[in-house]
């Protein structure tokens, strides 16, 4: 049985416009449902749990959050009895780290359709951080400090809903990401990893836990996070002048921050942190109030997730390749063309032109090298007939 949590109000009200269109494709097609409309912040936990004891071992239920990344959380935390649900996720938020880590359509509908599909099953990793007597799972990251400090200010202006409304949301992170760094004080943290390897640091900017590569709407802070290797992976920035960090935050877009001198990326099951000075928190991009200690670990037993297409060690896949991505036009330039749905679309259509090519030409086009999330073709010539490739997405006169 498929049981949806809607967040209505994710982006701004376009949450309830994107589930009356799924309602009414559900209803078309005869699908057995249920659903419930979250109505205040933590409604969808208490969904959760008791849609939880609708499954039996034998027959999970498969529980789909439509949200944005703060539903996914609160979705998580709920969940009661990881044996009897199968989770699933459509994205209808601004952020959606979630699917950019798990590279999953950004498209509703076409996520819907993989969803009733459930062509693969597999475990992730659910960790949590406790908060009083409170254990709270989370999807994403965590984290304290800067990162955190730019997200609880992001939720509290009500500039966020009028630059989404414009199709600007991006812009009110960037101008408070900015502000923030003007005027915050680096203070002092401890690491402690798997209760053993403690590390002391004098001037951290912030720390983040994380359970995928992104967070933030689009940093690859930790770029090789994997949801399924039972790691958490934690970056934390250190000793960096303002203006160099300044400059080092557009890498991390691409993951090409990690070798810069103050930013250490480690790995552990378990990790408590401890700040010297009260700062803020931020779980899965939601506030998780001011707090000087932030422990995290990860739950012994995995979650079963809803995966679209076909999977290749693991997480990575080309599910979210598709003929409808490749036959739209990239909505951006400039950079912006690389990130949410404009990437699916420029590798839909990277993909199936590379296919066509290789059919047509089946000597000269080679995989060079592939990986779990990589691939790169070679053209072989000669000097009697050479190819010159001018790939346009549209945007070039």
């Amino acid at each position: 049985m498929y049981y949806f949590i809607v967040n209505p109000n994710s982006h701004s009200g376009r949450g309830r416009i994107i589930w009356d269109q799924l309602h009414q494709q559900l209803l078309l097609r005869g699908i057995s449902f249920q659903y419930c409309l979250t109505r205040y912040s933590g409604h969808a936990t208490k969904i959760a749990s008791e849609a939880s004891l609708l499954g039996i071992d034998s027959e999970p239920v498969y529980m789909i959050a439509i949200g944005g990344d703060g539903t996914i959380q609160e979705v998580l935390t709920g969940i009661t009895d990881f044996d009897r649900v199968v989770f699933g996720y459509i994205p209808t938020g601004s952020g959606n780290d979630f699917c950019r880590s798990m590279e999953l359509p950004f498209d509703p509908m076409e996520s819907l359709e993989y969803i009733l599909k459930a062509e693969r099953i597999a475990p992730i990793d659910v960790p949590y951080l406790i908060r009083g007597e409170k254990k709270s799972h989370f999807g994403i990251s965590t984290g304290i400090g800067y990162d955190a400090g730019v997200c609880q200010e992001v939720l509290a202006t009500p500039l966020k809903k009028v630059f989404n409304r414009l199709g600007l949301g991006k812009l009110i992170y960037l101008f408070i990401a900015l502000k923030q760094l003007i005027f915050i004080s680096p203070g002092k943290m401890t690491v402690t990893l798997d209760g053993e390897n403690t590390f002391s640091y004098d001037h951290v900017y912030f720390t983040a836990v994380m359970n995928q590569r992104y967070e933030g709407g689009g940093f690859k802070f930790c770029p090789d996070a994997r949801p399924d290797d039972g790691q958490l992976d934690m970056i934390l920035v250190e000793g960096v002048g303002k203006l160099k960090l300044l400059f080092c935050l557009p890498t991390a877009f691409f993951g090409k921050h990690t070798g810069i001198k103050g930013i250490h990326i480690m790995t552990c099951r378990d990790i408590h942190i401890h700040s010297e000075n009260a700062l803020p928190v931020h779980i899965d991009g939601e506030s998780g109030g001011i707090r000087q200690d932030l422990t995290v670990s990860i739950e012994k037993k995995p979650l079963n997730y809803n995966f679209f297409g076909p999977l290749k060690n693991g997480m990575n896949n080309l599910g979210y390749i598709s003929r409808d991505a490749a036959a739209k036009q990239p909505n951006y330039k400039g950079i912006y063309i690389y990130f949410e749905e404009n990437r699916y679309i420029l590798e839909s259509r990277f993909f199936y032109w590379a296919k066509a090519f290789e059919q047509k030409y089946p000597q000269e086009f080679q995989v060079y090298y592939e990986d779990d999330g990589f691939i790169c073709y070679r053209v072989v010539q000669n000097e009697a007939q050479l190819y010159n490739f001018a790939i346009d997405y549209g945007y070039n006169k």
